[in-house]
């Protein structure tokens, strides 16, 4: 809605009203306490996070409390008025929201939402607890350096007008590009791979593959301005001594508001001069004002007073794995580009291209919409409603996760201890969608383990205290040990855990099974008389055909295949080795700890289809013995048919292997930040619904007063002009005036109080008592118009009239009912136009008219139509075809006009008589409507079978030769 393409996320919250965007920053100005930026740092947050010490510094006008309940953050505004930073998130979600369908003029319920690419699980979750508050579906949550990167391949890569470009390039094989993403509050290094896979189902298609990333939480244009503030700040504290800057809070946000403005000129400039009005006022009961000017170098240059630029190139040294990848350094970076407002100022860009060794930088895309635009295609690849060209992202999760369990072992000297394992789910920079499973062999009751973050190494101690708790999830399982008594006839397969990272990067613990397996013989039932009929017959031409058995088994196999795709989830990588789900065996070999005895499979796909009820279900294995049982009877195949049905019959059939899967009970305890319960959301939800309700019907009533004000202001305003005198009296204009001036001293008395059906009452019943009066202003300004076009019309339709009644009578096209009905309608309109301009030039103006342009217009509508009707009759009527000379004459007793029977005899062409000359069709007819009102008139019989008749000679001509 701004003029700028983009909406600063900022709220502010006073008594009853509510603000977004540029007004939020305004009221920033005035009442710094009640607008609130910048509080997406405080989400999935604890209290004692230094990140939340940093922003109370940094906007100390806010009080932060502590939420006793999940130890986060909650600004206070008043003892009864609080909110959490997940319901400022809502708020804004839901007015942008509001903004997309009043550019769509339709109801939004999806989104996908963009994040920071170093937001941890806790941070996700928070942003989905907004985004449900907002009663928003969240499609996905994507980095912001990912749909950057879409957004680029998109455009410039792979995706031309019609077709895909790059994709039949022979040259093209990959491609590394480097996206440094400086914003408001953070900076963010990505390097992404572009390259073309192969895919099963649609071919050859893009794909782009996060490789490495790097971030800094805090460094950002924000953190430039706060150092321009204070900087601004201690000169004015200089040239003022008596007074500190620094202890108002409304000095202290315009002096913000004037170092983001200087930031912004000085990246296009060499210098500017900061005049800052009005920064603090006296206590003095006069106010005095003061004036500060402030002079700063190029911000271009090394200045240690004001910039911040010299961590800009941290990022590039932390960006991750990209080394691992056998590239040195940063060599093998094809192009760097800039992305994000920060990127514009020139000293970042002066670091930057040192850093990275490059010629230039990248500039191509807009640094402000490109992540907005990268999530609006994945969107549309998501939805249903459209159709997009297929991009496939592998996104990459920054933090490494893991499982850790504890054991009892025996040790050599026959003592028992606790042995703590730990097993990697996700590594490091492991791409997602993904599902993994977690084996634990040696446990035969209830146990407990622990899901946790990886190593953190790669961080910082200060990334370490920000980035919170390192413990996810506390899982206890309960009814393992009532499993195994249960079926211990059974050979246990282990409990496995299914752990699911979705595409918003959030890791969920889907379910916990008990698995067994036992075998079991299945009888070789007797073939019936048909059957080995059959199996004869088949053998003797087909050569000898697979068995039911084998038949069965080879599509349990299939079957397994697809399954094992469909385990994956949705990943469309087109890759199947990273799609597909692993297990590793979270058990060891008894009594040795130097043999571990980790594995990493497949995860069954049997397993994904076995869930289906509470309880257990026995299910077949899958291909091997299959595979066993095809090869074991292929020799069967071969042999007689004699031989082949003895040996069936006499043939034990081995032993198949088959699986139970018992659902496990687990309580999960959230270890990092506990997530909002159910009845806090609806809460939040029925809080922020209020909240709209209330803007919605404060804007309804401020729409109400202004619409009463103006109509009041304009109404005083009309009476003293000259058209809206000349239609009234003396007396009525002081009675609509006396009723106005009394409706505004309402307004300025009692009007800032009422309610919105009060103002749209009193608005009603001034317009009614000036109905009268605007009604006759209104009808004399339209009646020059409208009589013009009647007149024209009648001058029209009397020369048409007349050039009609002059066509000779063997080419005449009307007949003469319809030539008499638009005499009719013109003799009439003219008649009602004289009377009724007569009767209303004797009536005075203040009287009500009886000349109205509804009248006019409806009299003009009905001449068109008996013109409109003629003109189309004879746009699509045939000119009637001269008689040939040397014709076979008719009978000469006959008058051809005498009758309508004559003129069903048409004269022969080619010396050949036509028979029924009815039967045969015009080459063309006017429509059908007007043929039937031709038709149906008198007189109209004649003239119609000469057409037809006419038409049928041309139609027999024409097929003739």
């Amino acid at each position: 809605r701004e003029s700028r393409r983009k909406t600063p996320v900022a709220v502010s919250l006073k008594e009853n009203e509510r603000l977004f965007g540029d007004g939020a920053l305004g009221m920033s100005i005035r009442m710094p306490k009640v607008a609130f930026r910048y509080f997406q740092d405080l989400l999935g947050k604890r209290i004692d996070n230094p990140h939340v010490a940093l922003y109370q510094s940094r906007f100390p006008e806010h009080e932060l409390v502590k939420d006793e309940t999940r130890q986060t953050v909650i600004f206070r505004l008043s003892p009864t008025i609080w909110y959490s930073p997940e319901e400022m998130l809502g708020m804004v979600l839901n007015y942008s929201r509001g903004l997309a369908e009043e550019f769509a003029e339709q109801p939004i319920k999806d989104a996908v939402i963009t994040v920071p690419a170093y937001f941890n699980q806790a941070e996700r979750r928070a942003v989905l607890h907004a985004a449900r508050m907002a009663d928003l579906k969240v499609l996905q949550l994507i980095n912001d350096n990912t749909a950057v990167a879409l957004n680029y391949g998109v455009l410039y890569l792979f995706v031309g007008d019609d077709q895909v470009f790059l994709l039949h390039c022979p040259n093209f094989s990959f491609q590394n590009v480097m996206f440094y993403d400086m914003g408001a509050g953070s900076t963010v290094c990505t390097i992404v791979t572009y390259q073309t896979v192969k895919t099963k189902d649609s071919g050859t298609q893009p794909q782009l593959q996060i490789q490495g990333i790097g971030f800094d939480r805090t460094l950002g244009g924000l953190e430039m301005e706060l150092r321009l503030r204070d900087y601004l700040a201690k000169l004015f504290n200089e040239q003022h001594p008596s007074k500190d800057v620094r202890k108002n809070p409304r000095a202290m946000a315009k002096l913000l508001k004037e170092a983001n403005r200087l930031k912004t000129v000085l990246s296009a400039n060499a210098d500017h001069v900061a005049q800052l009005l009005c920064v603090i006022l006296s206590q003095a009961p006069c106010f005095r004002w003061l004036e500060a000017t402030v002079r700063l170098s190029l911000l271009h240059r090394s200045d240690p007073r004001c910039l911040v630029v010299g961590r800009a190139d941290v990022c590039l040294r932390s960006v991750g794995c990209w080394p691992a990848r056998g590239q040195q350094g940063l060599d093998g970076i094809d192009q760097v580009i800039l992305v994000g407002g920060a990127t514009r100022v020139p000293k970042v860009q002066e670091v930057l291209l040192k850093a990275v060794g490059k010629e230039e930088l990248g500039k191509n895309i807009n640094a402000d919409e490109a992540a907005a635009m990268g999530a609006v295609y994945q969107a549309a690849a998501l939805s249903k409603a459209f159709k997009v060209k297929p991009f496939i992202v592998r996104d990459a999760a920054v933090f490494p996760i893991q499982v850790e369990f504890t054991r009892e072992v025996e040790e050599d000297d026959k003592s028992r201890s606790l042995k703590y394992n730990k097993r990697i789910l996700f590594q490091r920079m492991a791409p997602y969608p993904q599902r993994k499973v977690i084996t634990f062999n040696r446990y035969t009751d209830d146990f407990e383990f622990y899901v946790n973050y990886g190593d953190l190494t790669f961080l910082s101690q200060d990334d370490l205290r920000v980035f919170g708790s390192l413990n996810l999830t506390t899982v206890r399982l309960k009814g393992v040990g009532d499993s195994f008594k249960k079926h211990s006839d059974y050979e246990s397969k282990g409990i496995k855990a299914h752990f699911n990272m979705d595409e918003s990067g959030v890791l969920s613990l889907d379910r916990v099974e008990s698995v067994f397996e036992t075998l079991v013989e299945d009888k070789l039932e007797e073939e019936s008389t048909l059957t080995k009929l059959g199996n004869t017959i088949s053998s003797l031409f087909g050569g000898g055909g697979p068995t039911p058995e084998t038949g069965e088994n080879l599509t349990d196999s299939v079957q397994e295949e697809e399954e094992s795709l469909a385990e994956t989830g949705k990943e469309e990588q087109g890759e199947k080795q990273d799609q597909k789900s692993h297990t590793v065996d979270a058990g060891e070999e008894h009594g040795q700890e130097k043999q571990s005895s980790d594995q990493a499979e497949t995860a069954s796909p049997k397993v994904e289809s076995e869930r289906k009820e509470e309880g257990e279900k026995l299910e077949p294995q899958g291909p091997k013995e299959n595979r066993e049982t095809a090869k074991e009877e292929e020799p069967s195949k071969s042999s007689s048919d004699t031989t082949a049905t003895k040996s069936e019959e006499e043939k034990i059939k081995a032993p198949k292997k088959q699986k139970l899967v018992h659902e496990i009970t687990m309580e999960l305890d959230v270890n990092d930040v506990p997530d909002l319960e159910e009845d806090e959301l609806k809460s939040s939800m029925k809080k922020l619904q209020e909240l709209t309700i209330r803007d919605l019907e404060k804007q309804e009533r401020e729409k109400s007063a202004n619409s009463l004000e103006s109509f009041i202001f304009e109404t005083q305003d009309k009476l003293y002009q000259e058209e809206y005198q000349f239609v009234s009296t003396e007396e009525q204009r002081e009675e609509i005036s006396k009723k106005l001036s009394e409706a505004s001293s309402w307004m300025e008395e009692e009007g800032y109080a009422a309610a919105t059906k009060e103002l749209k009452d009193k608005l009603s019943e001034l317009k009614k008592l000036c109905r009268n009066l605007f009604f006759r202003v209104e009808e004399r300004r339209k009646w020059p118009e409208r009589l013009a076009a009647l007149e024209s019309l009648l001058n029209h339709s009397t020369i048409f009239l007349r050039g009609a009644r002059m066509i000779p009578e063997s080419d005449q096209i009307f007949t003469e009912v319809e030539l008499s009905t638009l005499e009719k309608a013109i003799n009439e309109t003219t008649i009602w136009k004289n009377e009724t301009l007569a009767e209303q030039n004797k009536l005075t103006p203040t009287e009500k008219p009886v000349l109205l342009s509804k009248d006019i217009e409806f009299k003009i509508a009905a001449l068109d139509r008996e013109v409109q009707y003629l003109l189309n009759k004879a746009k699509f009527a045939k000119p009637k075809p001269k008689r040939e000379k040397n014709a076979t004459k008719t009978d000469s007793g006959k008058n051809t006009t005498a009758a309508p029977e004559t003129e069903n005899t048409i004269p022969p062409a080619e010396g050949k008589q036509e028979d029924k000359p009815e039967d045969i069709d015009p080459a063309e007819e006017p429509p059908t409507a007007e043929k039937a009102a031709i038709d149906d008139k008198p007189g109209s019989d004649l003239g119609s079978k000469k057409e037809k008749a006419e038409a049928g000679g041309e139609s027999r001509k024409n097929d003739e030769l």
